[in-house]
């Protein structure tokens, strides 16, 4: 696993930033301003940089979390933090490619987000090219239902889905723009399930799994953003193609459709437990202030306790801290969420590999023993069904889950929380210890060293509640495992350890 990556705050670059900011005000001379501009953007694609590598997000330090005070947002993160599994699911007309999701049309990031693909054209070109794949995008063997069987099958809990991405492609009928799953172009507009977003919120609220609306705060597509006549040109990058503080009637368009969008989810697509918002650097502090701390105030008049996940921005509306790939060497202290991918990639990519349930499992109790949450991505298929691989993946995890997941949904962190192959979970009195096999070759003892310093009366088996003999010893326990086959490990062995 990565190391803990912790969102640092630069103080120093902030005020550098500010400065530049002021000097572009101050500056008649065309040539004078443009060059103040681009050093500017130049300065912040630095700061982004240290937040974005190759698409990959570092999370906010924990120690600068603010709590929220609304006791339903409270009572909803209890929730959160109960549901322990969601299904992620990137998913738009880049999956016709197989490539990754938007990143490629940021000039910026051309060096690694374009090397997938084999032809060569401009950069102005490759952009044309892949705003045009709406045209083709018509995932005709797309079955809401179907998904929400699997999804239930596999023990997921809540659904996160990107209703739109940093390209700006709506997978929901939004009133707000063109550049839609249902907009006259997309080939799939005439289709029954059109209405992506509604018709999957619908069948996953049917199974009783919670809905997450993902939510790109950037929008590479709309003319209020990347917007034609400013000096940065052609060639983009991950912020507005102008400086939003030296054209704020311009800002305040994008400001206003953005605000707009996250309304219209909120207001027509039922219930939402959660707002997941990407594109950190679109935040005040970064110059780029859409104002969501008002919408979501306003959102919560009618969606009493919803849940922000404002990712990297921190304050009182990143309600919980999302880690990207990576697990946190040690617990959090507060609500977390490592959104992780299933097989190679976020969105989906042919012949792609997908970790085994094995692998799956141990990640995930390796992340709910330090008392966070397992948001593990899959990248549905241009033609709208899942990958055979990560169906198999899913299956085999749900499984493991139907008789072990009592150590697992709503549980919380119990110390020593991992000690090599032993992890631990609590709920209420009772304390879960796993014992974890990451291969299938790994030897199964028949004796086990729990390290556990807590009062246990009685240890049971959770899948069969078979009573162990074990013996008090300094530091923790030492269980006597009962007999099986060991020419294969199981996934895990779990022992209730009880007063």
């Amino acid at each position: 696993m990565e190391k803990e990556r912790n969102q640092d705050k630069d103080k120093d670059k902030d005020m550098d930033m500010d400065k530049e900011m002021t000097a572009v005000s101050a500056k008649t001379d065309g040539t004078e301003v443009i060059a103040a501009e681009n050093e500017t953007e130049q300065l912040q694609e630095e700061k982004q940089e240290e937040k974005i590598q190759k698409g990959v997000h570092n999370y906010s330090a924990a120690d600068e979390y603010v709590w929220p005070t609304d006791p339903k947002v409270l009572k909803k993160l209890e929730w959160f933090q109960d549901q322990k599994l969601a299904l992620m699911m990137h998913w738009g007309p880049y999956s016709q490619l197989g490539i990754v999701e938007s990143w490629a049309l940021s000039d910026a990031d051309a060096d690694w987000a374009r090397t997938g693909i084999d032809w060569e054209v401009s950069g102005k070109e490759f952009k044309e090219q892949y705003f045009g794949l709406n045209k083709t995008f018509n995932p005709i063997r797309f079955e809401p239902e179907k998904w929400a069987d699997i999804a239930v099958e596999a023990g997921i809990r809540y659904l996160i889905f990107t209703t739109k991405h940093h390209d700006g492609f709506c997978m929901w009928d939004t009133k707000y723009s063109d550049y839609k799953i249902t907009g006259e172009d997309c080939p799939y507009h005439t289709n029954r399930y059109a209405d992506i977003c509604g018709h999957l919120f619908e069948a996953f609220r049917k199974k009783g799994i919670g809905i997450a609306a993902y939510f790109s705060k950037a929008d590479w597509h709309i003319d209020s953003y990347w917007a034609k006549g400013y000096p940065r040109g052609d060639y983009m990058w991950r912020g507005p193609s102008y400086v939003p503080a030296e054209h704020p009637e311009e800002w305040e368009r994008f400001v206003q459709f953005t605000q707009n969008q996250i309304k219209e989810l909120a207001t027509d697509y039922g219930k939402l437990d959660i707002m997941w918002f990407d594109a950190g650097q679109v935040c005040a502090q970064n110059g780029q202030d859409i104002r969501l701390g008002e919408v979501i105030d306003e959102i919560r008049t009618w969606q009493p306790g919803m849940l922000c996940a404002d990712r990297t921005v921190g304050g009182p509306y990143e309600n919980y801290i999302t880690p990207e790939q990576c697990v946190p060497e040690e617990p959090l202290g507060v609500p977390w969420e490592s959104c992780i991918t299933l097989g190679t990639s976020f969105s989906f990519a042919y012949e792609d590999k997908y970790k085994s349930p094995r692998e799956v499992i141990c990640l995930l109790v390796d992340i709910v023993a330090k008392g966070g949450n397992l948001a593990i991505n899959v990248g549905p298929q241009p033609d709208g069904r899942l990958p055979r691989g990560a169906v198999a993946s899913l299956k085999g995890m749900g499984a493991w889950l139907k008789v072990f997941g009592e150590a697992i949904y709503g549980t919380r962190v119990c110390a020593p929380y991992k000690k090599e192959n032993i992890a631990f979970t609590r709920k209420g009195e009772t304390v879960y210890a796993l014992e974890m096999f990451a291969e299938e070759k790994d030897a199964v003892p028949d004796e086990v060293w729990i390290p556990y310093e807590g009062k246990v009366e009685h240890v049971t088996m959770l899948d069969t509640d078979e009573e162990v003999s074990f013996t008090r010893r300094p530091g923790g326990i030492m269980v006597k495992a009962p007999c099986g086959d060991r020419a294969v490990a199981p996934i895990a062995r779990v022992y209730k350890l009880e007063e």
